[in-house]
Formats: structure tokens, C-alpha cells, sequence
């Protein structure tokens, strides 16, 4: 895939809002979770710098995207200074997650046209990741403050776009909750990866989560 503007990648965060939050340190296994994911309709996917060499799996993750997966989006998570998100830019991210906001990493996001979806809790915090240049702010861990926050939000706040992850199932339950109380996108950490052992059946669980969602955004 040639490289995306900013808002290229969010209409496909939109289209496709379910997002792995996803680490592993052996190349071969993530390629395998990725292709996974892909196989069932996932196109948004969040590799995140939890590891000594996240950049080189990174990197090759990277290039099996651009061979194997053309549709995938990926991006980086769990930065925290600009040099990493130059880095990892420079690595061919799309966008950039924080679970946190810093100014400099919205920075370096504006000056690539990459989108900065940065972490945030209270609505002082979401306002001011707003006011940064957030494409999205992801409310982060939404498992302490559940939809009904969302919900809450969204009266003072209906124009910012808001992914949750953190307390996230992948199941109809959930998802309709989180979606139901207004949030634009969530992402999935290991509870997307329950059937890891079986690509195949991983992959089947994740479409027929998809198709779910997709019925919730129309």
C-alpha cells in the first residue's frame, strides 16, 4: 500500500472500527495474527512498542503488510516521546497511539500527516488531546469507566471522535454497549486473540465480529 494521508487512514478507521492492540516479539507468530485478523475483515491493526525489538518486528511487519495484507492499516502504540515516533514513522506506521497525550508527539504526527490518537480520561483531557490535533482520542482504560461515561461525554462532546479500548469484549454484548453509547471506533487487546491457537477459527470469530459492527454503524 502506497502511503496513506491522515484522513485516508481515518475513513478506514471508521469503515472498519474494530482495532487489534497487539505485541509479540516473534516475527513469524505476529505475522500469522495479523494475517489472521486480515482474513476477517479487520483493516485497522495497532502493533505496540512493548518490546526491546518492537521496532525491527515492527519493521518486518511492515513489509509483510505491503506483500500479504495491501488493505491493512497499520500503526504503532504506546509511545511517548518524538523520537520514537519518528522512528517508527520513518518505519512506515500509519498513525500513532499514545495512552497518554504529549505534545511532542502530536508534533511530529502534524509534520508526517500521520494521525495522533492519544489516551485520554477526563474531559479536560479529552478537550485539550482535541485542541493538539487528536484525529481520534482513544478513552483509555475504558474497563474503569464503562459506556455509560461515553454516554456522558457526549453531550458536552458530540464532535470528537472517540475509540475506547480497555474493557472491550469481542462479543455482541460489548461492543453494541460501547457503540450504543457513542464511541467511533474500539480496540481489542488479548480477548480478540482468545482462538489464537487456530488461525482459521480466529479468523472466522473475527468476521463474524465485523459483521456485527458493521450492522451497529449503519
Amino acid at each position: 500500500m502506497a502511503q496513506l494521508i491522515a484522513s485516508d487512514t481515518l475513513a478506514t478507521l471508521l469503515r472498519y472500527p474494530v482495532v487489534p492492540v497487539f505485541y509479540h516479539a516473534d516475527v513469524a507468530y505476529a505475522q500469522r495474527m495479523l494475517r489472521a485478523c486480515y482474513d476477517g475483515g479487520i483493516r485497522v491493526f495497532e502493533f505496540t512498542n512493548r518490546g526491546a525489538n518492537a521496532l525491527a518486528v515492527f519493521t518486518e511487519l511492515q513489509a509483510f503488510v505491503q506483500t500479504n495484507c495491501p488493505d491493512m492499516v497499520l500503526g504503532i502504540g504506546t509511545l511517548f516521546t518524538a523520537e520514537q515516533a519518528e522512528q517508527f514513522i520513518a518505519a512506515g506506521a500509519a498513525f500513532v497511539v499514545q495512552p497518554c497525550a504529549t505534545a511532542e508527539v502530536a508534533e511530529v504526527c502534524r509534520a508526517h500527516d500521520i494521525p495522533w490518537l492519544p489516551g485520554a480520561l477526563t474531559p479536560t483531557e479529552i478537550y485539550q488531546a482535541s485542541q493538539l490535533g487528536a484525529a481520534v482520542v482513544k478513552i483509555f482504560p475504558g474497563n474503569l469507566v464503562g459506556p455509560d461515561y461515553v454516554k456522558a461525554l457526549r453531550g458536552p462532546m458530540p464532535h470528537i471522535k472517540l475509540m475506547v479500548t480497555g474493557g472491550v469484549e469481542p462479543t455482541e454484548a460489548s461492543v453494541s454497549a460501547w457503540f450504543g453509547a457513542g464511541v467511533n471506533a474500539v480496540g481489542m487487546g488479548s480477548q480478540l486473540f482468545r482462538n489464537a491457537d487456530d488461525t482459521d477459527a480466529l479468523a472466522a470469530s473475527i468476521g463474524e465480529l465485523m459483521k456485527f459492527v458493521d450492522t451497529l454503524k449503519k
